[in-house]
């Protein structure tokens, strides 16, 4: 490197340490709210060449979640924080009302040892858990997906199966509707009971509530964050018999009450 070299390198050195320099000054004076970025560097939505997301309208996308590439999501799903969904080399179809949740990755197969093209799909109100892997398979409506769980290519999990948390499930692996599967590898462990097949549609249905809560919060600009926080000192509960010792009665403003379908306990207290 030439000394016109050296110099172009010195100065550009500057500047990107003048800029550093900047943003942590910019942080230090937003104070509790640095993390919100005006202009946000992380993209949670990006292109590979002429492949494109296609993201109905209602989903919520996660600030850090990234969805990359040939991937369709339906209306009414949420894809979680820190969850990589990459269609680069096949795509991905997910359906509606379905959750993927936090740190999950969703991945395809161009090829593989069997030969076959294999892309990923999931169905409509499917439950994939906390940092599930889920690579070139298929995951029909209404299945379940535990925590930690990785399901390889080729894989096929029908209507109303279980995948228990931390299996791996092997190559070409289906898994009849109605069971459990569980361990490594991952076999028939028992059936599913109702109550769990029930349980298995009430997730989705409150994790499509809850996307919606977390897609408000994640649009308030900063002067709603104050104001909440003001009535929330305001209106913060003591003890209840500090309170009737006072004769005081605290209501608490509507701004601050999640809807009941987000706090199933207290829908069933207001119904008795």
């Amino acid at each position: 490197m030439g000394t016109l070299g050296r110099a172009i390198y010195t100065v550009g050195f500057w500047i990107r340490e003048t800029g550093q320099a900047i943003d942590r000054l910019g942080s230090s004076l937003q104070g509790s709210y640095y993390f919100k970025e005006q202009l946000s560097r992380h993209r949670t939505l990006m292109n590979v060449f002429d492949k494109a997301p296609v993201v109905d309208k209602d989903v919520f996308v996660a600030p850090s979640a990234s969805v990359i590439g040939d991937v369709q999501v339906g209306r009414g799903s949420s894809i979680w924080y820190g969850c990589v969904l990459r269609g680069d080399v096949n795509n991905i179809v997910v359906g509606s009302g379905t959750n993927i949740q936090d740190n999950s990755l969703v991945h395809v197969a161009k090829s593989n040892l069997s030969g076959k093209v294999l892309p990923t799909i999931i169905g409509d109100n499917v439950t994939v858990g906390h940092s599930a892997v889920i690579h070139g398979c298929t995951v029909e409506d209404e299945a379940f997906v535990g925590m930690g769980a990785t399901l390889l290519d080729g894989v096929v999990v029908e209507k109303h199966a279980m995948v228990a948390a931390g299996s791996l499930v092997r190559q070409n692996t289906r898994i009849p509707s109605g069971e459990v599967w569980a361990g490594n590898p991952a076999k028939f462990l028992r059936k599913l009971t109702d109550e769990e097949k029930a349980f298995i549609s009430q997730s989705a249905t409150n994790y499509t509530n809850l996307a919606q809560v977390h897609a408000a919060e994640n649009v308030k600009s900063f002067d709603e964050i104050e104001f909440e926080k003001a009535l929330r000192k305001k209106y913060a509960h003591k003890d209840e018999e500090y309170d009737s010792m006072l004769g005081v009665v605290r209501e608490i403003p509507p701004e601050l009450i999640l809807p009941d379908n987000v706090l199933p306990d207290k829908a069933a207290k207001d119904l008795k």
